[in-house]
């Protein structure tokens, strides 16, 4: 990209032409314009035991936070089916509600 070229960039994106070279070259450097440090290398798909035991304790930390989900949302229902037999049992057994 030239000079004059990225001068202009700039000033339709509304930053300063040194902010966007720098960007540029970052990107051109690293493959992202946010991080200082380089993309990491493609390793083929393939992933280390380490990095293998990451997603996996991820999976199980979810599955166990989705159970216990399952189960406060089972018990909200119980108490609201409570809630709602309890009061009409007391507008059954008290037909002058005070108020």
């Amino acid at each position: 990209m030239g000079s004059e070229q990225q001068k202009y960039d700039a000033e339709d994106l509304g930053v300063h032409p040194g902010t966007l070279h720098s960007r540029v070259s970052r990107w051109r450097r690293n493959g992202s314009a946010s991080s200082d440090r380089p993309a990491p290398a493609e390793s083929g798909g393939r992933l280390r035991e380490g990095e293998r035991a990451e997603p996996e304790r991820l999976r199980r930390e979810t599955s166990e936070k989705n159970k216990r989900i399952r189960e406060l949302e089972m018990e909200r229902d119980v108490f609201k089916r409570c809630m709602a037999l309890w009061v009409k049992w007391l507008w059954r057994t008290r037909p002058s509600w005070p108020g």
